[in-house]
C-alpha cells in the first residue's frame, strides 16, 4: 500500500507529536503537549510553513516540516527541510523520500530558491536525493551537516 502525503490535519497532531518526541526528544524535557503545540502552530500559520503527514489509511507513519528557522544560531539562512522522521516499522519503503519531495515541492511553489537543512546520520540519505553538502560543524557538541538544494515542484 502506498502512503497518502498531505499537509498534516488537526487529527493528526497527537500522534505525529507522539512520533517526534520519541525520535528527536527522548531523554529531553520536551512533552508531547509542547511539540503538539508547536505543530498547531504550523497549522495555524500562513500556510508557508508546513508539516506534511503520510499516512497509509489513518495511521500517520511519518512527517516532514518545511519552517523558517530552524537551530538557531548556527546558521542566518532559511527556510528550513526539518524534522523528517518515519515510525521505524515503515523504512526503507521509500516513504521518506516522499516526504522530502513534498516538501520541497511545496517550496517550490512558494518561489524558495534554496532549501537547508541539518543532518548528520541521514546525510548520505539526503545526498542520494540530490541535496548538496555545504558545510560540517559542531552544534551542542555534535556533529552537524548544513545541506541545501534547490528545490522542484
Amino acid at each position: 500500500m502506498q502512503p497518502t502525503i498531505e499537509p498534516m490535519r488537526e487529527r493528526d497532531v497527537a500522534a505525529v507529536a507522539r512520533l517526534r518526541l520519541a525520535t528527536f526528544f527522548e531523554g529531553t524535557a520536551r512533552t508531547v503537549e509542547e511539540d503538539a503545540a508547536g505543530l498547531r502552530r504550523l497549522l495555524a500559520g500562513d500556510g508557508f510553513e508546513v508539516a506534511f503527514v503520510a499516512r497509509l489509511g489513518d495511521i500517520p507513519v511519518g512527517t516532514c516540516l518545511l519552517v523558517r528557522h530552524e537551530l538557531e544560531p548556527a546558521h542566518d539562512l532559511t527556510p528550513w527541510l526539518a524534522g523528517l522522521v518515519v515510525d521505524a516499522g515503515y523504512r526503507g519503503a521509500g516513504i521518506g523520500s516522499a516526504l522530502v519531495r513534498a516538501t520541497e515541492a511545496h517550496a517550490a511553489v512558494r518561489g524558495v530558491e534554496t532549501l537547508y537543512l541539518y543532518a548528520w546520520e541521514a546525510r548520505d540519505f539526503y545526498a542520494a536525493l540530490g541535496w548538496n553538502m555545504i558545510e560540517i560543524f559542531a552544534q551542542d557538541d555534535e556533529t552537524m551537516a548544513l545541506m541545501s538544494c534547490q528545490p522542484r515542484a
